[in-house]
């Protein structure tokens, strides 16, 4: 299957409250944790629709991605909350589809955003891997982030803009 079919077959969607219930869905069965009533509706926040996406293969909704602003003293950093994509639609290029287009739509965003960052639970290596293909680096461990889930470390990794 060449490149250019592939793209053609994904497609991205800005979260609506009609849209939602499938996000709650597809963060139910893609992560192992459960998210909040706040985090459900945060993600529905006119100032994020550029951040948070349902990403579709061929009309078929199989991932979301989610971001949020923080902002320190004077500086604007994007903190991805959420990336997933349904198992048996990984290795298409939509998670690197769905990154580059956040990663595009922050280095042009209005506000001057300094850096994205994450955490990656530490027994999750093939994502660090491949949050680190996309130019991010490990700037550190949060010692117990995850408080349901074992183990409860996480690595935080950052991409400057």
């Amino acid at each position: 299957m060449s490149t250019v079919a592939t793209l053609s077959r994904v497609s991205f969607a800005s979260l609506t409250p009609n849209n939602l219930g499938t996000v709650r869905k597809l963060n139910s069965v893609i992560f192992p944790i459960k998210y909040s009533e706040k985090f459900y509706q945060d993600i529905l926040n006119p100032e994020l629709e550029d951040f948070c996406k349902l990403v579709y293969y061929n009309d078929v909704p199989v991932g979301t991605i989610c971001c949020r602003f923080e902002t320190q003293g004077d500086q604007t950093n994007l903190y991805l909350m959420t990336m997933g994509v349904l198992a048996p639609y990984r290795s298409r290029t939509l998670g690197s589809q769905s990154l580059d287009l956040i990663l595009a739509t922050a280095s042009t965003h209005k506000s001057k955003i300094n850096k994205i960052y994450l955490h990656v639970q530490v027994s999750n290596e093939s994502a660090k891997k491949f949050y680190e293909r996309h130019g991010f680096q490990e700037v550190g461990v949060h010692a117990n982030y995850y408080k349901k889930i074992a183990p409860h470390d996480a690595w935080v990794l950052e991409k400057a803009f």
